[in-house]
Parts: structure tokens; C-alpha cells; sequence
């Protein structure tokens, strides 16, 4: 019989349908290492910095011109931004709707030189200068206080929205905190107030107990299936120690989280071949936007944390009219399977 389950994060109930269950082999679909460019059509490689706008930054070993080889991460401007920098966070009402301007920034973070080469590949020092580059931009978009949240996100295979194969993230930032966000923030501190406990951290010990969808750890951070995952072999990652802001890692956490995204995602190559997917990086909104929220704790309740969602099945009307999400394959079933992957 299919069970109901409930996430106590955000209180979205799931369908996991498990008389419907397929097998792994069956979510096998055109695999994201056929969309590569060729490095001399590919505008993010090394060599190419001219086809591109401008960097903000770039992370150069060896010191070097702007604009210019002899880097290691690179970050640009998004050619056809979502929300342009430009403008004021000017807000009316349109009759009984509400309309802003479409202010923020979109930034792109190019992940390697090299033509064909996904993250997962590199080594995890490589990996780690990634996440610390998301850090400082995350720290000099914060000082606009015009924003209220920063989201980064890895498109991967068009399946999953990216445009272009090369290795590379993206960096949104909000004049509104997302509802997706406000909903976990506010789940999140109605269970600290009833409980005095995070959830997060209650969440990584009932994992941790059960040891049915752990599928990777190390000393810094818990990959595992949610209870209530939306979709098949979708994952997060926990870090073990309470942060509310990315920007609170340390670079042994870097190392850490850069270790456990790579182990995740080369098992979900080898166990799918290498599947279009998300990556969400969840962190609290900017501290302009949340003084009031922080003194009422949300250091304490709340917890940054990573979302990998391979798009291996397609939404139906029953999950965009209902809110309900169907999932095929039992996380149990998926983290059982993705920990026998040996990579």
C-alpha cells in the first residue's frame, strides 16, 4: 500500500508509492555528458574570458590580468539576468495586487578552466575553493541592503534548466525572501518555540538512529534521503554542527562539504548515468532583512543545508493542482541502493 508522509520541515505531504516502485535501471535517461561543447565554442573555458561580460572576481594562484587565462574560478555577470542591479526596491499596489521593481543581481560562478570537466570530477581542494567562492560573494551581495536573500544553484543537463554543459553555479540575489525559505523558517522556529530543539538537529539524529536513507558522512556533514523525498534518489545534505549562514563555514568545512557532494553525486552517475539535476544551497535570508527574526533565536533553529534533486520523473497535473508529490521509489529503497555504489 503507498503511505502519506509528511516532511516536519515545510509540511509537504508525499505520496511514496510503493506498489508502484521501479528499479533504478528504469529512471536511466540521456545522460548530461553528451551536451559538452567543444572548448573552442565554449564561452566559460579558459582562453574564451572575451566572449563573456566582465568578471567581478577570479581566483588566480598566480596573480594575473582581469579577463585574462591563469584562473581557477570565475565569476561573471549573467548575460540575461533575471533581476538587474539596477533600480531601487520600489514597491506599490496595483489595485489589490502588489508589484516591486524586479531588482537584485544573477551572477555566475564558472567552477573550472576546463571544458568537460563537471564539478564531481575535480579534486575536492578544487571543490572547496568553489564553495568558499560562493562565500565571498555571498558576503559582498549581503553589504546591498536592498537584498533579502541569496540563493545558489547548480543547473545540470537541460532537463534541469542549464543552458550551457560547462561546470558552473549561479547566484541569485532577492529583493523578497523566497516562500519556499519563509515556509522553512517558519516551520523551523515554531518547533524550536514548542520544543526548545532544532529540527534540523533532531531531523540528523532520527537519521542517524534509523540508518535506513544515510547515504554518505563524514566528520562535517550527513547525506541523506528525506522521509518524505519528492522525487526518486533526491538528497540533502546537514551540516553537524548549527550554522544558520553558509558564511559561518570554516575551511575544514569546506573540505567537508566539498568531499560529500562529490561521493553523492559520482554515485548518482554511476547508479543513473550521470542525470540531469539540481543543486540547491540553502542559507538564512541577508541580516538586514532578518534583525528582528535573529533575536528571536534564528541562529539556534534554523540551519543552512544542500539540496541534490536528480530530474529523473516528471511533474503531473495531480502534483501542480494538489501540492502532493509522487514518489516512486521509497527513500529507503534509494539510499540503500546509492550506499552499495561503490565510487
Amino acid at each position: 500500500m503507498a503511505e502519506l508522509r509528511k516532511d516536519p520541515l515545510t509540511y509537504r505531504w508525499v505520496i511514496v508509492s510503493t506498489e508502484r516502485t521501479k528499479s533504478p535501471a528504469e529512471f536511466i535517461s540521456s545522460s548530461c555528458s553528451s551536451e559538452a561543447e567543444s572548448g573552442k565554442n565554449d564561452p566559460l573555458a579558459e582562453g574564451n574570458e572575451k566572449m563573456t561580460p566582465p568578471e567581478i572576481y577570479a581566483l588566480r594562484p598566480k596573480a594575473g590580468l582581469a579577463n585574462t587565462g591563469g584562473w581557477k574560478v570565475r565569476v561573471i555577470p549573467n548575460t540575461y539576468p533575471v533581476l538587474r542591479i539596477e533600480g531601487q526596491n520600489r514597491a506599490e499596489g496595483v489595485g489589490i495586487y502588489d508589484m516591486m521593481d524586479a531588482v537584485g543581481a544573477h551572477e555566475i560562478i564558472v567552477e573550472t578552466p576546463l571544458t568537460g570537466h563537471p564539478l564531481e570530477t575535480l579534486a575536492v581542494e578544487e571543490i572547496a575553493e568553489v564553495f568558499k567562492t560562493y562565500k565571498l560573494r555571498m558576503i559582498d551581495l549581503e553589504k546591498d541592503l536592498r537584498f533579502r536573500y541569496l540563493l545558489v544553484f547548480k543547473n545540470v543537463g537541460r532537463m534541469a534548466g542549464a543552458s550551457l554543459s560547462h561546470a558552473h553555479s549561479q547566484l541569485i540575489a532577492t529583493p523578497v525572501v523566497p516562500s519556499i525559505v519563509q515556509n522553512k523558517l517558519d516551520h523551523a522556529r515554531s518547533y524550536y518555540t514548542e520544543k526548545e530543539r532544532s529540527i534540523f538537529e533532531d531531523i540528523l539524529q532520527q537519521e542517524l538512529r534509523d540508518n535506513q536513507r544515510v547515504v554518505y558522512q563524514n566528520s562535517g556533514f550527513i547525506a541523506f534521503c528525506p522521509y518524505a523525498s519528492r522525487f526518486p534518489f533526491e538528497v540533502s545534505i546537514f551540516p553537524r554542527r548549527q550554522m544558520s549562514d553558509f558564511y559561518s563555514a570554516e575551511k575544514n568545512e569546506f573540505i567537508q562539504i566539498a568531499d560529500c557532494y562529490k561521493v553523492v553525486v559520482q554515485k548518482l552517475n554511476k547508479a543513473l548515468n550521470h542525470p540531469h539535476y539540481n543543486c540547491l544551497l540553502y542559507t538564512a535570508p541577508t541580516r538586514s532583512s532578518t534583525t528582528t527574526a535573529r533575536l528571536d533565536g534564528l541562529e539556534r533553529y534554523f540551519r543552512w543545508h544542500v539540496e541534490i534533486i536528480p530530474r529523473v520523473t516528471m511533474i503531473t497535473g495531480f502534483e501542480v493542482g494538489s501540492g502532493f508529490y509522487i514518489n516512486p521509489v521509497p527513500p529507503e529503497a534509494a539510499a540503500q541502493f546509492m550506499q552499495d555504489v561503490q565510487v
